[in-house]
């Protein structure tokens, strides 16, 4: 389970390393062309099961940590849907990654920050 650690708040966003690897290069293009965007997800029961969202800017530090050392593989097809997704109005919004029935999600220590504990 790598992060996402957002903003001089210190948010951090627990993903699996294979989903933050994806997001890694959308967030990168997008901000690379000074495109700022809005990121979606659902957080996983153990924080209430609700969605958070965050906006992206190349104003607002942002730094992936992943858990393992291993490169995970990228899926082109579904590379190609999250970056027509973060050119949308609606924004990048996590779902099913494709080929799989599974949801994506944040894990349950979402949108933890270092100055808060968690409640």
């Amino acid at each position: 389970m790598g992060s996402l650690i957002y903003g001089v708040s210190g948010i951090e966003i627990s993903f699996d390393d294979r989903v933050l690897a994806h997001l890694e290069l959308v967030i990168n293009a997008k901000l690379r062309r000074r495109e700022s965007f809005m990121l979606s997800w659902r957080d996983s029961p153990g924080v209430g099961d609700g969605r958070s969202s965050i906006w992206l800017d190349t104003a607002i530090p942002l730094y992936f940590r992943y858990s393992g050392s291993r490169v995970p593989l990228i899926d082109k097809d579904w590379l190609e849907e999250l970056v027509i997704q973060a050119g949308s109005t609606r924004g990048l919004v996590l779902g099913e990654e494709p080929g799989s029935d599974r949801q994506v999600k944040a894990s349950d220590n979402s949108v933890k920050r270092k100055d808060h504990p968690a409640r």
